[in-house]
């Protein structure tokens, strides 16, 4: 059992390292995912990790307690009708906006292990063969070093791939290896991973014109919401858009960003 103090030094490493909040309640998630950690370096229990970590620090084991509390649910299309929003208002509308510049720009800003951006390589391949010839990139971070690399790598389980994937998108971007599923390089060519943490600098993030930041935001306390909140407002285009999770409000949100609803799917256009 989770002692308080325990739970102090974990959750102040990783708040101070992160920007996950974990308020009192969520001691029940800490001791799960650490014991798991614990095992999984050869420990007893959170107790040997807990005396590891406080007198025996290193950044490797750092960064382990850091990826075991980082959350990677994820699925390709999830929620699915902000995609139908991409693919039937908002690509169009920046296709036409940027035809001068021939240049559209994604981020996936907490892709976990890759299915997001994914998603919006398939629309670009599927539906919109004109612009086959712009320099289209799909920026996809995470603080998540496992996540990213699995991204890359571009290789899933048939778990993975049934969860929102339709089966012809499947067959026709998907080549099967023994149990897996692995990305053509098609779509691969599209996306460049990275390991980003958001309450750091955002090095290599700029003139973007779409940013999904789902799903990521409710993991952290209000002041640190406002302060992410305002650092991609900064790397995005004007005109670009940036999606939230359905559940998820824009406090602290800049005053440029105006609010736009189709349908069920609400995002926010930098004026």
């Amino acid at each position: 059992m989770i002692n308080p103090e325990q739970f102090r030094f974990f959750s102040t490493m990783v708040k101070e390292s992160s920007g996950i909040a974990l308020s009192k309640g969520k001691e029940y998630l800490l001791e799960s995912r650490l014991n798991e950690l614990a095992r999984v370096l050869g420990l007893k229990d959170i107790n040997d990790l807990y005396r590891k970590a406080k007198f025996s620090p290193t950044p490797k084991l750092k960064e382990q307690i850091i990826e075991a509390m980082t959350t990677n649910e994820t699925y390709f299309f999830r929620d699915q009708h902000p995609f139908e929003v991409l693919k039937k208002e908002i690509i169009p509308e920046l296709i036409e906006k940027r035809k001068s510049k021939r240049t559209l720009r994604f981020w996936s800003a907490a892709c976990s292990t890759g299915q997001e951006p994914y998603s919006i390589a398939i629309i670009l391949e599927e539906h919109f063969p004109q612009i086959k010839t712009w320099r289209r990139e799909i920026i996809a971070t995470d603080i998540s070093q496992q996540a990213i690399d699995k991204g890359r790598a571009g290789r899933f389980t048939q778990v993975e791939v049934n969860r929102g994937l339709p089966i012809q998108l499947l067959i026709k971007y998907f080549k099967q290896q023994g149990a897996f599923w692995m990305v053509n390089d098609k779509l691969k060519k599209l996306i460049r991973f990275k390991k980003v943490n958001l309450i750091g600098p955002l090095i290599g993030i700029n003139n973007i014109d779409v940013v999904m930041c789902r799903y990521v935001l409710i993991y952290f306390d209000q002041d640190t919401k406002k302060a992410i909140l305002e650092k991609i407002v900064k790397v995005l285009n004007p005109g670009g858009y940036l999606f939230l999770g359905a559940t998820e409000t824009p406090v602290g949100l800049p005053s440029c960003m105006k609010r736009k609803t189709f349908g069920r799917t609400t995002c926010w256009q930098k004026q």
